[in-house]
């Protein structure tokens, strides 16, 4: 059928890059292609052991009932200590709404806080969904270019340049995706200094990564100053505690946002899923501890990758400090002509890395950098190795 029958909203719509490249790597590899897929930010390790086990004593317990809008009151007890042991922050349980994935969170908060034509300030690159959820929300992303020489972080210049009166939201992701880049307290607390100035713009603090990090030392920004009366913390367990399925996400926000949000979802999807509720609240009650083997692993492999990257003439690479993802920049490689296809840009790059290394990268585009590609480390060295192997011979 023709797209004219369909909402000038879906049309509109980009496809998510990550999502797509992760379907051409699976028709190859259908045909029988060796496809290495450093595509998708999906961790390789299983979930652990205690965490399978609270589902499973979940439905022994019969929870296969509606669970309320906002989760249980148990869960929602549990991530409120949670905020608080990890990041400093003071969320009561009527702040906290717990959602189907920390996507559906993201969602929630641009469509109970923007109106048409607000402007939501977004440090480029950013993760594939968030322009595109603002635009749903009628509003307007406003990009703020970075750069690979500040480790794709945003100045407190470059912020106060992007603010006008029609500024409503900032949108912060640290650990990054795309970039793995974090922000230190000093970092946030000059940014805090402008935002002060601006006391009705609010900022979306996206932490999903916060557990992926290398430095030791995660900031939340809702931590500085009197920053936590407008700021929406989103988190969840895809990530650290390898649950991308089990689709569970949170916010703690301002209590006037969170009953929006329950609002909200209350007409979309109602409450998650009961069974990775119950199993989500063994995970955000365990010691972070717990994790320090998988992040010890993905430390590894970003040096290994980092290591090997430098080894390809052309490739300009910092040191992420979290997060599963390099994001180097490929522009050395636009204009020129390889084994006969032309590159003029990171999506005919990240094109022919597929078809010629057979290997699965996303382009820099879909991140807000067209100068850049997004690889992801979450698989093992052997594959990694093998990866760059044949990314170097492309490359050559």
């Amino acid at each position: 059928m023709s797209n004219q029958f369909l909402s000038d909203r879906i049309n509109s719509l980009t496809t998510s890059q990550t999502l797509a490249m992760a379907a051409k790597a699976r028709e190859l590899k259908e045909q029988g292609v060796d496809v290495i897929s450093l595509s998708l930010g999906e961790p390789d390790f299983n979930a652990p052991e205690f965490i399978k086990e609270a589902a499973i004593q979940a439905i022994k317990d019969n929870y296969s009932k509606y669970p309320p809008v906002d989760g249980y009151k148990e869960l929602k007890e549990a991530i409120s200590h949670k905020f608080k042991r990890d990041n400093n922050l003071n969320y009561a349980p009527s702040q906290i709404v717990v959602s189907t994935g920390a996507k559906q969170s993201l969602y929630n908060v641009a469509h109970v806080m923007i109106n048409p034509g607000d402007e939501v300030v977004i440090p480029a690159p950013y993760w594939v969904s968030y322009a595109e959820i603002v635009k749903m929300a009628e509003g307007t992303p406003v990009e703020v270019p970075t750069s690979i020489e500040s480790d794709f972080k945003i100045t407190p210049e470059q912020l106060e340049a992007a603010i006008t009166p029609k500024t409503k939201m900032i949108w912060f992701c640290s650990p990054c995706n795309p970039s793995g880049s974090v922000y230190s307290k000093e970092e946030f607390e000059a940014i805090a200094k402008v935002l002060e100035k601006y006391p009705n713009i609010f900022i979306l603090s996206d932490e999903i990564y916060e557990h992926i990090n290398f430095t030791g030392n995660h900031c939340s920004i809702g931590t500085i100053g009197n920053l936590i009366d407008r700021t929406i913390t989103v988190n969840g367990i895809a990530k650290a505690f390898a649950m991308t399925g089990y689709r569970i996400g949170y916010i703690g926000a301002p209590e006037f946002i969170a009953k929006a949000c329950t609002k909200m979802q209350g007409q979309v999807t109602s409450g998650a899923n009961s069974i990775a509720q119950r199993a989500t609240i063994t995970a955000v009650e365990a010691d972070p501890s717990v994790l320090k083997d998988m992040v010890s692993a993905f430390k590894n492999r970003r040096d290994l990758v980092v290591g090997l990257l430098r080894e390809i003439p052309g490739v300009k690479i910092n040191v992420p400090e979290g997060a599963f993802y390099v994001f180097p920049d490929m522009s050395s490689f636009f204009g020129k002509t390889l084994q006969g296809v032309r590159i003029d840009n990171a999506d005919d790059l990240s094109m022919y890395l597929l078809e010629k290394a057979h290997v699965a990268t996303v382009t820099g585009v879909a991140f807000g950098n067209p100068d850049c590609i997004r690889m992801s480390y979450a698989t093992s060295e052997d594959q990694l190795k093998e990866a760059f192997r044949r990314i170097k011979e492309a490359l050559a």
